[in-house]
């Protein structure tokens, strides 16, 4: 299996195995699959403390609008007493005005932010360091978990307003947010490698041979943003490493200076002349009266 090292800039994002007779196109669209479900399972786990510390979502209508503004327009949200926490709520006021402060008791919030830790660990970037590859299957088992932990705090569900359910269903809205921006679709998305376009309609074997056992690291990268920058010759450990052997390398040339210091002839015990001197009476002569 050939091995993909995915990245976007200069931020390792996953693993990615494939094999070299693969078509192009089906790798990229791979790739983007696990790109796009890692972002959304990140977005989830984001939100989810939320939840956990001040309950549902608002309706949009009533989103940053203090109590007595709520009391005054007459609105009311017909979810609250239809999304109640397992347990009963324990309220917290939402000082942003974006949730209604009933969230879950602390053995519910347990298991909420439990699972989002074991949800951030199957995507996470340091699976790249432990050498696990990050798939479709891994994503949709980080979510199915995300799923679960919320349908045991939240059994009769979460409003359809709520992110985290827009999330599940497919359907969330990310117009207008940073998170749109970290996207990228099928179409737009691009494979660098070694500073080349890996092309659509071409096969992998066409870039990298056919020798299975390949590791490449390769970028991703949305249509018209030009070609990524180049890997650097060292990386982050590799120029820590040579950093500190430039520093040792310092100290011990700093040393062998000190060692090799000639000082120490002015010294009375490394005169040459010290015994002639002493038989000739010549030694702690004062000039000046005594």
């Amino acid at each position: 299996m050939v091995q993909l090292h995915v990245k976007r800039g200069d931020e390792s994002q996953f693993l990615f195995n494939t094999t070299v007779v693969a078509p192009v196109e089906t790798v990229i669209n791979q790739i983007t699959d696990i790109y796009n479900g890692r972002l959304k399972v990140e977005r989830i786990c984001s939100e989810i403390p939320e939840l956990a510390d001040h309950g549902i979502i608002l309706p949009t209508n009533m989103q940053g609008l203090t109590e007595e503004q709520i009391v005054e327009l007459k609105l009311k949200d017909e979810w609250e007493d239809k999304c109640v926490p397992s347990g009963g709520p324990v309220f917290k006021e939402d000082e942003v005005g974006r949730r209604n402060g009933h969230a879950p008791n602390d053995k519910m919030k347990e298991v909420l932010m439990k699972t989002v830790e074991e949800a951030k660990a199957l995507i996470s970037k340091k699976q790249v360091q432990a050498n696990v590859c990050v798939t479709n299957e891994i994503i949709k088992e980080a979510l199915d978990l995300l799923r679960g932990a919320v349908m045991i705090v939240y059994p009769m569900g979460l409003p359809p307003h709520d992110p985290i359910r827009m999330e599940f269903e497919n359907q969330e809205d990310l117009t207008g947010t940073q998170a749109s921006l970290q996207v990228i679709t099928e179409d737009d998305c691009q494979l660098w490698w070694a500073a080349k376009e890996i092309q659509r309609g071409k096969k992998l074997q066409d870039y990298v041979g056919k020798n299975e056992k390949t590791k490449l690291v390769v970028k991703i990268q949305k249509k018209g943003q030009g070609a990524p920058g180049r890997e650097p010759l060292v990386n982050d450990e590799q120029h820590k490493q040579m950093m500190m052997n430039f520093y040792r390398r310092q100290e011990e040339l700093k040393k062998l200076e000190e060692a090799d210091d000639d000082s120490y002839m002015d010294s009375e015990w490394s005169d040459r002349q010290a015994l002639k001197k002493q038989f000739q009476g010549l030694t702690n002569i004062k000039w000046g009266p005594r």
